[in-house]
């Protein structure tokens, strides 16, 4: 890689992977093994499978620098397609995941192919439209439910031998898919591809002339994320036995970009936390009922006010290391 383009890129800095988030990755998984046997494996469950969709969100918004406000298509999507794969078809919950991340990765090409020739808000109005076309299907296809959702999904047997049924044995499933789906944006942002994606945010025309296909790199980044999404709906929609409505409607967009910026844009570590914070405190403030949602918009003005890094990038800032 061209070192000009390295410098050009903004921080956050795809640098070598540092001993401190080497660190971070040792409390995650040991986090992650323990925390099914102190609170409920289906809560730790669901935020994993917002986590993964935030940290596939943060890839082109934190680092290609791409405002897509119609997620929700890649997650709600891949989770139809993987609950009819495994409810009408019969397929194994690996062979259903797949096919919902196959279905993602195909409209993650379409969305990016249109939205791509345009920046700023008229990309993010594009794949906005885009991802009511796909709420309308969801709607309407009488596959789908409607209103009522995709309901009573199997999650079926791994490889055809271990059942899932059991909540702890589909928790390890679903952090094993977690750790490999994070595992691969990490390596990826850390890559000459991820240096060259934070070049094109920080400053594109400079790629340009640099001679870099800038729609190509897009575009990719724009599949990739939408695989992974895609990973996140279709574990979410095995892990509760539904796809609903819920999971495709734009609000759904909307909240994995509050994640995303609560935690820390641009951040390796930030959409997880940022997800940590919105599914708990959905969770546990539950009983407030329409309450709910003011409060997180309270904490978001007041990230936003005082911690605009997020999180994990204001204490990356304070520690004067990347997370």
């Amino acid at each position: 890689m061209d070192s000009s383009i390295a410098a050009t890129a903004a921080s956050p800095s795809p640098a070598r992977p540092t001993r401190r988030r080497g660190w971070g990755w040792v409390a995650l998984v040991a986090l992650g093994l323990v925390l099914p046997f102190v609170v409920s494996p289906i809560f730790v469950m669901k935020v994993l499978c917002f986590a993964l969709f935030a940290s596939a969100f943060n890839l082109l918004l934190g680092f290609a620098g791409l405002l897509s406000f119609g997620h929700a298509a890649f997650f709600g999507g891949a989770a139809y397609v993987c609950a009819a794969l495994s409810k009408y078809v019969g397929l194994t919950p690996e062979l259903a995941i797949l096919g919902g991340a196959i279905f993602a990765a195909g409209l993650g090409a379409i969305f990016g192919a249109l939205s791509i020739r345009r920046a700023g808000i008229y990309l993010t109005m594009i794949t906005l439209a885009l991802a009511q076309l796909v709420f309308f299907l969801a709607v309407q296809l009488p596959l789908t439910g409607g209103e009522d959702g995709l309901q009573g999904v199997p999650r079926g047997k791994l490889f055809g031998l271990i059942d899932l049924a059991d909540d702890h044995t589909m928790y390890f499933f679903v952090f094993a898919v977690f750790c490999a789906g994070f595992w691969l944006i990490h390596r990826t942002i850390h890559s000459p591809f991820g240096q060259v994606l934070s070049a094109i945010r920080a400053n594109e025309p400079r790629a340009i002339s640099l001679g870099y296909d800038v729609a190509r790199y897009k575009l990719l980044a724009f599949v990739l994320s939408a695989t992974i999404a895609g990973v996140a709906g279709a574990m979410k929609a095995l892990v509760f036995q539904l796809a609903s409505l819920t999971d495709v409607d734009w609000h759904m967009s909307g909240e994995v970009v509050l994640m995303t910026l609560l935690g820390g844009m641009g951040t390796v570590f930030g959409p997880v936390v940022g997800a940590a914070v919105i599914i708990t405190m959905q969770n546990y403030l539950a009983q407030l009922g329409a309450w709910v949602t003011v409060v997180p918009g309270v904490i978001f003005v007041i990230c936003v006010l005082a911690f605009r890094r997020g999180v994990i990038g204001e204490l990356g800032n304070w520690l004067k290391k990347p997370l």
